[in-house]
């Protein structure tokens, strides 16, 4: 039998990996019970692609104020200002990796061996990149000097304990904490409008929780008038995610309103709906401080990915200082962009980032 050579490994791993088809978040182990942050963003065509120093979006924060009501052969009153703001985020990269030894290609020689082996591997690498973005999608840095960590949610849609000026909520949430700077570069002092919703709630009651995310899911529902490709098309796409210290009691509550239960003593869990929309657990949410529920419109808020760096697979290259061992590199640069904070709202106990 021949002995393979570098270049002979080389051909049948990227042989292999051609016939396995591009990179998808599909078919994933499992070490979460649930992914939520791959299937929203990706799935739902919420991606966008840029190239550039940072990513650069445009935010509307007022109107001209140019309409007016006119009589009959009045002289025009021209009023042109500047409405736009630019907001923008520092691309944050990801990487991964697999590796396949050459005595492993010996020992496993017929291709469909050969196809089981690398894609073990390849999966285990989308597996592990899976688990590290659902982790910072819902996490953020906490100081502008961190040049590492993705800008998640907790980033866009930020928490103050605004119980005594707004009991019940309101457009408080302000610059997330470490970003003097503002979200996006926008401060909410120099924008006002540039705030997300946010309450403080006790407890998981009809009357507490539940009143306030009515309030909260009225007052953040926004429809342009007008649909614009970069400030939001009018169709709202709206999603609510906690963690389980927030469902367990809302499902009992939602029990304590059916008297149709018959002998199912947990007739209504997994089925927890707010207005038409399913309430979905999030486990990297379990133990968050302050038991948050995130009001989530993905139309607003989507991924943005470098041109060119979406899932790129570089390889298999020979591993330095290991002769006998073939790396091939996953590489991402991306990250959260928001077009709207308002459309967007947090309700919890305390301060979920602390």
């Amino acid at each position: 039998m021949a002995t393979l050579q570098a270049a002979d490994i080389a051909d049948l791993i990227t042989t292999t990996q051609r016939d396995l088809g591009r990179l998808r978040w599909t078919d994933l182990s499992y070490d979460l019970q649930e992914y939520v942050a791959l299937p929203m963003i990706l799935q739902r065509e919420k991606v966008s692609y840029q190239s550039g120093q940072a990513l650069q979006w445009n935010v509307m924060t007022g109107t001209s104020g140019a309409t007016r009501d006119t009589g009959l052969y009045e002289v025009d009153s021209v009023n042109v200002s500047d409405v736009m703001t630019t907001a923008n985020v520092p691309w944050r990269h990801m990487t991964t990796n697999y590796a396949i030894e050459r005595r492993e290609i010996a020992m496993n020689r017929s291709p469909a061996q050969i196809v089981d082996l690398v894609r073990i591997r390849r999966h285990d690498a989308m597996v592990d990149l899976a688990k590290h973005m659902e982790t910072r999608f819902w996490s953020a840095p906490t100081t502008s000097t961190d040049n590492l960590k993705m800008f998640g949610v907790p980033y866009w849609i930020s928490w103050t304990d605004n119980s005594s000026a707004s009991p019940n909520g309101g457009f408080d949430g302000g610059d997330p904490t470490g970003f003097s700077a503002g979200a996006g570069g926008i401060t909410s002092a120099s924008t006002p409008n540039w705030q997300n919703w946010c309450a403080k709630y006790t407890n998981v009651t009809s009357v507490d929780l539940v009143r306030k995310w009515r309030k909260a899911a009225t007052f953040t529902n926004f429809r342009p008038p007008v649909a614009g490709a970069e400030y939001g098309s009018g169709r709202n796409n709206y999603g609510y995610y906690t963690n389980y210290d927030v469902i367990g009691p809302l499902e009992e509550v939602l029990e304590s309103q059916n008297d149709n239960l018959g002998n199912d003593i947990a007739s209504k869990d997994g089925k927890l709906l707010f207005r038409q929309t399913p309430v979905t657990w999030v486990p990297e949410l379990e133990g968050r401080t302050g038991d948050p529920i995130y009001g989530i419109n993905w139309s607003v808020l989507k991924p943005g990915f470098l041109a060119g760096e979406y899932l790129r697979e570089e390889g298999p290259n020979a591993a330095a200082n290991q002769h006998t061992v073939f790396t091939t590199h996953l590489d991402l640069t991306m990250n959260l962009i928001c077009h709207n904070r308002r459309a967007a709202f947090v309700l919890a106990k305390s301060d979920p980032t602390a």
